[in-house]
């Protein structure tokens, strides 16, 4: 008896649903109106910008890979412009698109309108409803993804997510009645968490040979490596827990060598289910009320040998010493017996980068098992043959400008192929500088906030309210110039 083939495994990039879904359609009115009760669109606003473009948005759902490279499936945002305006139909630009940190599993970037989303919603704004068409995963671990964790700060996985993502929309273009297409340019950018993706989709896709016409990584952790030192050296950054779990976790399912056990590495009091923790189905409001996890402290505020005194914590620079502080406490995340050990490793095998600037690169042979997941994914390791604009904010406190000196460094010492122009919003005006204006009204809205709310409230603004609109509008503005 002739029995059926086998259905053919999936392969990555392939839609679960074709077409994708429409799930809604935002016209220039909406768009403004959603701005103008979101916290993001209402600084945005400031810059004087007007969409020109209806935005009709697209859940795709496609295959894709975990960190061991199991099949799981994904899900993001298709934005795609439609009007009357030349630029809204016809062959378009694409803007990949990673997006910052969320502890929430059921987040979907695909949900513009909905209560929270503000990044989804300036990422319409900004691109979409100008012209471009948007291709913006949830990640593997997200939404409607069957991947039981988050691949986080994963530079091959990740990578793969975008890839898939944008396999995934080219073959569901065109999707309405516009007519909208591809014209072959594509663009990648992402804001922290995602300006480290799009960086690392960046390296891949021109390791693979794939076309890229520019990149704008945005206030990302690049220079990993050095940056987790920086933070068990004292420098605790805004939203340590949240992302020590999801990074741990991740390194754990990917390399399966960062503990033993999870008292290796958490207090015994937080240990206990928290590899399943996050992302999470419910508010981080009840993980802390709930005692899951401690607000802000990382460490203990006992040191976990008398020489690390003056790192627990850093009081330099004296503008974030008080948010290295909130790093500190008794109910502490991460055991000192673990922070030692660590630190015992940068002793021993320093960053090139942190705290002193020798060879620019990560050390040659941590030994620290979570070091070494640093080091294979930073990404001082690359130089672009296609252009990039890096922006950031010199002041931040929850990804170090470090990040992005060290990879201006390393791209001095490394030159790429292509133009890379460093833009921080938080600096001074230079003489015929083309971001006079831009940097100007960071300024101008930095200190509102901070007179409103004091330098505590400016900071816990910086890097998700403040920098945002005004990196956007740079990076917009550079792809724009191709």
């Amino acid at each position: 008896m002739s029995q059926n083939p086998a259905p053919p495994p999936p392969q990555r990039g392939q839609l679960l649903a074709d077409p994708p879904a429409e799930v809604g359609s935002y016209g220039v009115s909406d768009i403004l109106s959603l701005l103008g009760v979101s916290t993001l669109g209402k600084e945005l606003l400031q810059l004087t910008y007007s969409p020109t473009c209806t935005v009709n948005v697209y859940l795709l759902e496609y295959e894709s890979v975990g960190a061991q490279g199991e099949p799981t499936t994904a899900s993001g945002a298709l934005m795609v412009p439609s009007g009357s305006d030349p630029s809204c139909s016809g062959p378009r630009p694409i803007v990949l698109y990673a997006h910052g940190t969320s502890a929430d599993r059921s987040y979907n970037i695909a949900n513009i309108g909905a209560s929270g989303n503000d990044e989804g919603l300036i990422l319409a704004a900004v691109f979409a409803a100008k012209g471009y068409i948007v291709v913006a995963p949830n990640y593997a671990g997200y939404d409607t993804s069957t991947l039981g964790y988050h691949p986080y700060l994963d530079a091959d996985q990740q990578s793969k997510d975008m890839i898939d993502a944008l396999t995934a929309a080219r073959g569901a273009l065109p999707v309405s009645s516009s007519g909208v297409s591809d014209d072959h340019k594509l663009f990648i950018t992402g804001y922290s968490q995602g300006g480290y993706v799009a960086m690392a989709t960046h390296r891949a896709m021109q390791a693979a040979g794939m076309a890229v016409t520019a990149s704008g990584p945005m206030s990302g952790p690049y220079a990993l490596a050095a940056f987790g030192d920086a933070v068990f050296m004292g420098d605790v950054n805004l939203g340590a827990v949240i992302n020590f779990v999801l990074i741990a976790e991740s390194y754990q399912h990917a390399y399966g060598n960062i503990y033993s056990a999870p008292t290796d590495v958490f207090a015994p009091r937080y240990a206990s289910g928290i590899e399943s923790l996050l992302p999470t189905t419910m508010p981080v409001s009840t993980l802390y009320a709930d005692g899951n996890l401690p607000q802000n402290a990382l460490f203990s505020s006992t040191p976990p040998a008398p020489q690390y005194a003056s790192m627990t914590p850093s009081t330099t620079p004296a503008s974030l010493a008080p948010a290295f502080a909130l790093g500190f406490g008794s109910s502490f995340l991460v055991t000192n017996a673990y922070r030692l050990a660590y630190l015992q490793d940068t002793a021993a095998n320093p960053d090139g980068g942190f705290p002193t600037t020798t060879t620019g690169v990560p050390a040659a042979s941590p030994a620290n098992t979570l070091r070494q997941a640093f080091k294979t994914n930073d990404l001082r390791n690359w130089s672009p043959t296609s252009p990039v604009l890096l922006c950031a904010g010199n002041g931040d406190p929850t990804v170090f400008y470090l990040n992005t000196q060290l990879m201006q460094g390393y791209w001095a010492a490394h030159p790429p192929a292509a133009a890379v122009t460093v833009l921080d919003v938080d600096s001074a005006p230079g003489t015929n500088d083309p971001y006079a204006t831009l940097k100007q009204a960071f300024a101008a809205a930095k200190a509102a906030v901070e007179l409103a709310s004091g330098p505590m409230g400016m900071l816990d603004a910086y890097h998700a309210t403040l920098v945002p609109p005004f990196c956007l509008s740079a990076v917009k503005s550079f792809f724009d110039s191709y």
